[in-house]
């Protein structure tokens, strides 16, 4: 993979602002009581920064240039967004390349993404169905994980980093065409894994649907996994043990009834402050809940959302909805900041 030039002919589709200009402000956080209020007061202006995606996703922050990358999926490119400069590509093609084999799934570029402790770049590469790290040196793709007991994973999408350099990550369906029906899926579960520094790969969890977005608690202790399936959309809560895999889980809180409402959106990726409270992607917006379950309230949004990051002093959290790429302000920080 080698890196694709900042194209100003690869933004014409986009819409984004210039650097320095104001943002148009799409929505305005309800009031839902004063927990809620305390971390994103009511009437905080929801931004859009840019515009015109395939479907945006996997937003990380990295602090040592002050800058946002996010992926667009189906258009198999990680934009890159600062105050500053504006939009970008930063890399394209992001995941599948015509010379890769085998023939790409539904979804081509890479999904969740991570800046790890040695500030590199950790994707899920739905195209090429692996866990990868970028080369920055020469913009060449590391493959980190592949292939569990021979078999190959189904489509990596989205991961959380220990300090110790595990990564933990799950593997739905959602970039073969047929998802659990394709005849190029090779497991039989869709699975939650622990990938440790030496490239010992170990499943975690095989008993749920959809695993999709997932973080831990800010003392590491617990692991959070989102779940993307309608007729049971929930976050789930399992206690890391000290051999770094994980106990019983516990439903942390049910979304099923809000998806039956019609609100847009599934469990999705997600992200915590300091305290511990969740930032959560699904129905209706970003979910608020708090570590023992409680739904504080949502930064209501008209359109799904996919995953969202802090950013900037830690107190702008940058969601990836849809085709847009938006911020909000609060008066929390994320974890790290």
């Amino acid at each position: 993979m080698r890196r694709s030039p900042l194209a100003v002919a690869s933004l014409i589709a986009l819409c984004a602002c210039q650097p320095g200009a104001r943002y148009p402000v799409i929505a305005t956080v309800p009031r839902a009581g004063p927990a809620f209020e305390a971390l994103v007061p009511a009437g905080s202006k929801v931004e859009r920064l840019a515009t015109g995606f395939a479907w945006s996703e996997g937003p990380a922050w990295r602090k040592a240039g002050g800058y946002l990358l996010f992926s667009d999926i189906p258009k198999n490119t990680i934009y890159r967004w600062s105050e500053r400069d504006g939009l970008s590509v930063f890399l394209r093609p992001a995941g599948y390349q015509p010379h890769d084999p085998p023939a790409p799934g539904r979804e081509l570029g890479t999904n969740g993404l991570k800046i790890d402790g040695q500030d590199r770049l950790v994707m899920m590469d739905d195209g090429n169905r692996q866990v990868a790290r970028l080369d920055e040196s020469d913009y060449t793709r590391v493959t980190l994980a592949a292939r569990y007991e021979g078999k190959r994973l189904n489509s990596p999408n989205d991961l959380a980093i220990r300090p110790n350099g595990d990564i933990y990550f799950t593997d739905p369906p959602y970039g073969l065409r047929g998802q659990n029906t394709d005849p190029a899926k090779e497991l039989p579960f869709n699975g939650v894994y622990r990938l440790t520094p030496d490239g010992h790969l170990t499943s975690l969890a095989r008993d749920l649907t959809f695993p999709n977005g997932i973080v831990f608690s800010p003392d590491g202790r617990t692991l959070y996994v989102a779940v993307s399936d309608p007729q049971h959309a929930v976050w789930m809560a399992y206690p890391v043990q000290g051999d770094g895999g994980i106990g019983m889980g516990r439903v942390l809180f049910d979304a099923t009834s809000l998806v039956r409402q019609g609100l847009k959106g599934l469990p999705d990726g997600m992200t915590v402050d300091r305290n511990g409270n969740l930032f959560a992607g699904g129905p209706g917006g970003i979910l608020v809940l708090t570590p023992d379950g409680r739904h504080l309230g949502t930064i209501a949004l008209d359109q799904p959302t996919a995953n969202c990051a802090w950013g900037d002093d830690g107190s702008t959290l940058y969601i990836t909805s849809n085709m847009n790429l938006l911020r909000v302000r609060t008066t929390t920080k994320g974890l790290g900041f």
